[in-house]
């Protein structure tokens, strides 16, 4: 018997800061997200978190003590980088994406100091699965060994109001391209069409795989640029409780959207398009 494929669930999305963190964690301060403190991790990284219900915006840079074990991030453009599905069975995830033919690289597990209100601090532990293959960004399955390290009441409280990603928007030449590795991990009923493109779904949000011009209808002069790439991470919905209190948080920094939402163009968001829904 097969292993079942595993169901898709973000556990994050990646925004990429090369060597400047400290400037990409202040301008989403100032979009109106709680950050964690800086952590750093055992491979060279180093990360600030805005945590929300089930899932979680990392926004990642390379600190001067890493730059040798990090050079992949530093050379990748400054936006969206990584998408990053959940599971609490890593391992059985290895053996399902297998045998279905997904291409993948070996896991590798690591950890992060965690500073805590009462000023003690634990290592948060993971173990990552990634995809191979991928030549856009960075598509892995992520495992919490320490959850309670993560996802922590105090950090969830937005004063954008945002609740959870809605979806994570690529831009492709070729949709139906992009879309089969994970077709192969996830299986064909999680895909449906929309216009110009092709939408996963992934737990209660989505994938959206569209064309440029799809994009271009959507987002205009907010979407980050291409950098003569096919295709490309471009995009964010997240979930707000409120249309009123995002933007007040956000203040000048948004515009309204050609869906009647709230839109801050990736130039004032480190590389990458925010929307907000209610």
């Amino acid at each position: 018997m097969m292993p079942l494929l595993p169901l898709p669930t973000w556990d994050h999305l990646v925004i990429n800061a090369q060597d400047r963190l400290d400037d990409a964690a202040d301008t989403y301060r100032k979009l109106g997200f709680q950050l964690t403190p800086r952590g750093y991790h055992s491979m060279g990284s180093a990360n600030n978190l805005a945590i929300f219900g089930t899932d979680y915006l990392e926004i990642i840079g390379v600190p001067p003590s890493g730059r040798e074990l990090q050079k992949a991030l530093l050379e990748s453009p400054i936006g969206l980088n990584g998408l990053v599905f959940g599971t609490d069975a890593s391992l059985d995830v290895v053996a399902a994406a297998k045998a279905a033919g997904a291409a993948l690289l070996p896991p590798r597990e690591f950890v992060r100091p965690v500073e805590l209100a009462d000023g003690s601090r634990e290592d948060a532990s993971f173990r990552i699965v990634p995809l191979d293959g991928i030549d856009y960004g960075r598509v892995y399955f992520c495992h919490h060994f320490t959850r309670h390290l993560v996802w922590r009441n105090e950090w969830r409280h937005h004063p954008n109001g945002v609740l959870g990603i809605a979806r994570a928007v690529i831009v492709s030449d070729a949709p139906d391209d992009a879309m089969r590795p994970y077709r192969t991990l996830f299986g064909s009923d999680l895909v449906r069409a929309i216009p110009s493109g092709l939408s996963l779904a992934v737990g209660l949000a989505s994938l959206d795989i569209v064309t440029r011009a799809e994009a271009v209808a959507q987002f205009g002069a907010a979407l980050p640029d291409a950098l003569d790439r096919n295709t490309y991470m471009a995009a964010i919905t997240f979930r707000t409780a409120s249309l009123d209190r995002a933007k007040a948080a956000l203040g000048d920094a948004a515009q309204t959207g050609a869906r009647d939402t709230l839109v801050v163009p990736a130039a004032k968001a480190f590389g990458a398009t925010l929307e907000f829904i209610a």
